[in-house]
């Protein structure tokens, strides 16, 4: 009999007969983790704990704590799901089910629409199924085998998934008498999923084509433990409270009109402060590390995006042209030809390179009205983006001052959890192969130095280049993307953009695009929803709010009013007749962090009576006190609470 060799995590490595399951090798494993692994790579594969290994083999193995676990338990997670939806509901059909962050989806098609008492219902039969502990079995088969037993089954959807798969063998997974097709890889049985919860139900178009039937998609997520799950549905009911679009209406800081059209933001007056605020500091920030400021004009004539292959390749997220003096327009989807026609003005020595062009530039791309999402999702928005043209030979270094800047930006906004991933080659891409490895070198080395553990997503990267993106975590957990930095060798190719190397000879720039913030409209909804709305002192549209007890403090509040604001403290005034209570809990639900309370003894001591929201009360101070106080925390971007 054949025998291969497998090597284990750490490097032991053991003999096995041909066609041994992963499965029979982790019951010779000793330790507590052993039955805590659910899916398992081999050479690179993920695959099901019953895979057979037929040739040497490395094998690493993954649990719950790991993503690769979490994503293919969520995964069986939503097969579970399908399995009880149909027995519930035969004559609906399915669709996909794919895991996401945090949870997992299942698109139905049915006639009726799912109410929370069918949410209850599928629960309960979905705990009835994972008591069962029924096993679940991957079965291989050519594509015509599968279309016939999709087509008994009448699984309209399935026959047209099948149609566009190119291999001409297929995997199918079954549990029970349910079956779907699916790449896998799955855990071994249902019994291995404990606890679940389905969470709503929205509409989505099949393909996210709107020409297309509407089915139903039930949301829900799952853990192994049942204070994990309690601990996840408390941070959900949180983010609920949280969200920026009700937050946003109740603190006054943006809407959105039908009227003028969905996805496009009107900043209110305190809105607009705290983006002032976000901007002034952004644009500091740039000039002390070299950047340039430009700006470039809000329309363009076609031509420039058929040379950059936009009108080619994202027609599609472009408005309508219009015409000017019998010449096609476009309201710009992206910044970057301006930045190249910036650069293309003159000729460009290796002396002056790298030069960095940033700009706060509004775009507009077409994003149909069902995905429209209050600020993270829109129609126009304005990106805080770069543009960097650099010698070859200085890109690593280049790389790791754009990371470096970008740390320290995020920071001074309160992040300081990031994740980083690299995406790297894909098949079809242009440029020389050099380039991209030089490229994505600088990349990992840039993360590396930067102390930051990454994640390599192998053949991830734009045809065009490859990128790394920084994701920030917020107070409630969540990652969100920010930072991308993004190598282009298409554009320097399409545009002739070159520099004059110490030989004299004209030389090919590299080209970065990188972002930091990503859009200003995104990254303010992170903001509200991170903070809850109570934003740290240098950024609060509102520093102070004075307010009296009785009109015989009115003179001297009128007085610290005038100070402050002279002394650029963003501050307002409260005189009304009302008892201060309540003047106190309207600034509380205002978020604004400080109040300063005149009675009448601190009109006569010349003294301030100063609040912080959630803190309250923090004793007299001096106005030159309370102005110096404010001003150091202001400078220093700390937080009060």
């Amino acid at each position: 009999m054949k025998k291969i060799t497998v090597t284990l995590p750490g490097g032991e490595k053991r003999s096995y007969p041909a066609g041994v399951k992963i499965c029979k090798i982790l019951q010779d494993l000793e330790g507590e983790w052993v039955e805590k692994v659910l899916v398992a790579k081999t050479d690179g594969h993920l695959v099901d704990l019953s895979y057979p290994l037929q040739e040497d083999s490395n094998l690493s193995f993954f649990t719950f704590e790991d993503e690769e676990g979490k994503e293919v338990y969520r995964h069986s997670t939503a097969h579970l799901m399908a399995q009880s939806v149909q027995q519930l509901f035969p004559e609906a059909k399915i669709t996909i089910g794919p895991p996401i962050e945090n949870g997992f989806y299942y698109d139905f098609y049915l006639s009726t629409p799912f109410t929370p008492e069918d949410l209850s219902k599928i629960e309960e039969r979905m705990q009835e199924n994972a008591r069962k502990n029924l096993p679940i079995i991957r079965q291989e088969m050519s594509k015509e085998t599968a279309k016939e037993y999709f087509k008994k089954r009448e699984e309209r959807y399935k026959l047209e998934i099948l149609e566009e798969i190119e291999e001409e063998q297929v995997s199918l997974y079954s549990q029970g008498e349910f079956t779907d097709l699916c790449r896998g890889p799955h855990l071994p049985s249902t019994g291995r999923i404990k606890t679940f919860k389905l969470l709503s139900v929205a509409g989505a178009y099949w393909r996210g084509d709107e020409r297309r039937e509407m089915l139903q998609r039930i949301y829900g997520t799952s853990f192994e433990r049942e204070e994990e799950l309690k601990i996840h549905l408390d941070r959900l009911a949180e983010a609920k409270r949280r969200d920026h679009r009700i937050l946003g209406k109740k603190l006054d800081l943006f809407s959105i009109h039908e009227e003028i059209g969905g996805g496009l933001i009107h900043w209110h007056p305190k809105g607009a402060m705290i983006r002032q605020r976000i901007e002034d500091f952004w644009r500091k920030e740039h000039l002390n590390r070299g950047y340039q400021l430009v700006f470039t004009p809000h329309i363009a004539s076609e031509e420039v995006y058929r040379i950059s292959g936009h009108l080619e390749n994202y027609s599609d997220l472009m408005y309508s042209s219009m015409e000017v003096e019998d010449r096609p327009f476009r309201v710009k989807p992206m910044n970057c030809p301006g930045h190249i026609m910036i650069y293309k003005s003159h000729l460009h020595s290796y002396r002056e390179l790298p030069i960095r062009y940033a700009e706060l530039g509004t775009v507009y791309r077409f994003e149909r009205s069902g995905v429209l999402h209050g600020l993270f999702r829109v129609r126009g928005f304005t990106i805080d983006d770069a543009h960097i043209f650099c010698q070859p030979q200085k890109v690593e270094e280049e790389v790791i001052s754009v990371i470096n800047f970008s740390l320290e930006f995020l920071k001074a906004f309160g992040f300081t959890e990031f994740a980083v991933y690299i995406a790297t080659r894909p098949e079809k891409c242009v440029g020389r192969e050099e380039d991209w490895v030089r490229a994505t070198k600088a990349l990992e080395e840039a993360a590396k130095k930067a102390g930051l553990p990454y994640k390599i997503d192998e053949g991830g990267g734009a045809f065009y280049g490859p990128k790394i993106d920084l994701k920030i975590m917020d107070s409630l957990g969540r990652s969100w993307q920010c930072t991308t930095i993004q190598f282009d060798f298409n554009l320097p190719e399409r545009f002739d953009i070159s520099f004059i190397n110490d030989e004299g000879k004209a030389e090919r720039s590299y080209l970065i695009h990188r972002a930091i913030l990503g859009s200003l409209e995104r990254f303010f909804g992170i903001l509200i929803e991170h903070y809850g709305g109570a934003f740290p002192l240098w950024l609060a549209p509102v520093h102070v709010r004075v307010m009296t007890v009785t009109q015989e403090g009115d003179k001297f509040a009128q007085e610290i009013y005038e100070r402050l604001h002279h002394e650029g403290i963003q501050v307002n005034l409260d005189l009304r007749n009302e008892k201060i209570g309540f003047k106190i809990r309207e600034a509380e639900e205002e978020k604004i962090p400080y109040m300063i309370v005149i009675g009448k003894k601190e009109a006569k001591e010349k003294t301030l009576s100063v609040r912080a929201r959630r803190k309250g009360d923090l004793g007299k101070r001096s106005l030159d006190e309370f102005l110096i106080q404010i001003q150091a925390e202001i400078a220093q971007k700390s937080v009060i609470d």
